[in-house]
């Protein structure tokens, strides 16, 4: 499956990750706030783009529920107009990336 490259920062250095665009529907939390339905709008092993959530916080951990996989934590790295960036606190397996691309049906 052959995903778009997009640059990504990082360190302020310039690198080429496999991203796919989705759209999925998935479930994010911060602390013991309640679960919300949010959707995830690109996705790479290292993290992803989902809509804005009104009350999230930069500095909390969050929370991501996607259909078929364990609860994974990220962290907010940005926020532009309504969309935020987020970072796996682990990295995804590859298999792991690429099933959910398959299944929720990649472009790109």
């Amino acid at each position: 499956m052959e995903h778009a490259k997009f640059p990504m920062q990082d360190d302020g250095t310039r690198e080429y990750t496999n991203r796919a665009l989705v759209s999925l529907q998935c479930e994010v939390r911060q602390g013991t706030r309640p679960w919300r339905v949010s959707r995830l709008e690109d996705i790479s092993p290292a993290g992803f783009r989902m809509a804005w959530q009104p009350g999230c916080h930069p500095d909390l951990p969050l929370k991501i529920r996607i259909p078929g996989l364990q609860v994974l934590t990220a962290h907010i790295r940005w926020k532009k107009e309504a969309s935020l960036g987020c970072a796996f606190n682990e990295p995804l397996h590859y298999a792991v990336f690429e099933h959910i691309a398959r299944q929720a049906g990649a472009q790109g």
